[in-house]
């Protein structure tokens, strides 16, 4: 009956295939050949997975040299259909879309770890090991850049798997407003700021307190070239990170973005809210101006993981090096590290 089932297969008369199979999947469903067969239905019928199913059963319960040559060929045909697909999937997004460059980035993973890696191995086609060390289990992770069509339909696929990301343009990050605050002129009922635009003018800029939808918080590295000496005394000049710049940024809904830092804020102007304002000392004062600010927004969210954030973005710069950072230190060279504190800052901005 084996030799029917091959000829109607061969025909294409796969009604009679399903016949036959059902009587012999009664007399012998563990023949290997009837196995083989019962996958190959599954495969025309378009039921990959199941077929699948089977085919990697048999290569791991027969030993039969010619069941696993066709059962690896059935393997090879499925993974060719689903790449198919999968391009043919990738392009319509494609052109539903504009050719943008965009970003994708993964949330912290709070479920079982293992199945999730499982999941966004067979999505993005990788090994779960590789995959379960690109998830992460806490902050941000940029995973992908590229037009922005295909990032949608890879997030889209990893949100029905329960693998929490989201996605956006480089051009709405580009499109935020920032202003750098010089100082606080006032504090109540409603705030208001002398602040710098993009242009470097300078103006005032109101808001009420309940505007503010969150505030990120931030370290940004200050480096210096020093003069070290090697293992034979030899001197060497190297750049190593000698201090650390402080930002904060309060979000306006619908509005900007406040960008306040340790090393622009004129404390002995305006509202004088650092409490020791009589001491000369930039990070007491600092501290005191956060310590306002918690004390006027006790219910915003607070995103503070920046550095965690730029470990995944810093190397890149195909996404970086358009987004003007807004940031304003006196630095030798350019760093990666000023775009990426906009990007992170930017995103909890449409995040929040």
């Amino acid at each position: 009956m084996l030799d029917q089932v091959a000829a109607a297969f061969e025909r294409q008369d796969y009604q009679t295939a399903s016949e036959l199979l059902s009587k012999l999947s009664q007399d012998s469903p563990d023949h290997p050949w009837v196995q083989f067969y019962i996958g190959r239905l599954h495969e025309v019928s378009s039921r990959h997975t199941e077929a699948e199913k089977v085919y990697r059963q048999l290569l791991q319960n027969t030993t039969n040299t010619k069941v696993i040559a066709q059962a690896r060929q059935g393997l090879a045909r499925l993974s060719a259909i689903e790449q198919a697909e999968r391009q043919q999937a990738i392009a319509q997004f494609k052109a539903a879309n504009q050719t943008q460059l965009g970003i994708l980035i993964l949330e912290p993973i709070h479920t079982d770890k293992t199945i999730a890696a499982q999941k966004f191995a067979q999505i993005m086609q990788i090994d779960p090991y590789t995959a379960r060390l690109l998830l992460p289990s806490r902050g941000w992770r940029l995973y992908r850049t590229g037009e922005i069509g295909e990032l949608i339909y890879y997030g889209e696929q990893l949100k029905l798997a329960g693998i929490p990301c989201f996605w956006t343009t480089i051009a709405s990050i580009q499109a935020i407003r920032v202003f750098q605050v010089s100082h606080f002129q006032e504090i109540s009922p409603q705030a208001t700021v002398i602040c710098r635009n993009e242009a470097n003018q300078v103006g005032s800029l109101t808001f009420n307190w309940s505007e503010v939808k969150g505030s990120v918080n931030g370290l940004l590295p200050i480096f210096e070239e020093v003069v070290d000496q090697d293992a034979r005394r030899k001197l060497l000049r190297k750049t190593q990170t000698q201090d650390y710049a402080q930002f904060c940024d309060l979000h306006i809904k619908d509005r900007c973005i406040l960008r306040l830092s340790d090393s622009n804020y004129q404390f002995q102007k305006g509202e004088k809210i650092a409490t020791q304002a009589n001491l000369n000392t930039v990070r007491i004062n600092w501290n005191s101006i956060l310590a306002f600010l918690d004390q006027q927004l006790p219910q915003i969210k607070t995103w503070s993981d920046f550095t965690h954030f730029a470990e995944s973005v810093l190397d890149h710069t195909e996404a970086l090096s358009p987004i003007s950072s807004h940031i304003h230190l006196l630095r030798r060279e350019e760093t990666s590290w000023d775009p990426a504190f906009q990007l992170y800052s930017g995103l909890a901005f449409y995040r929040g």
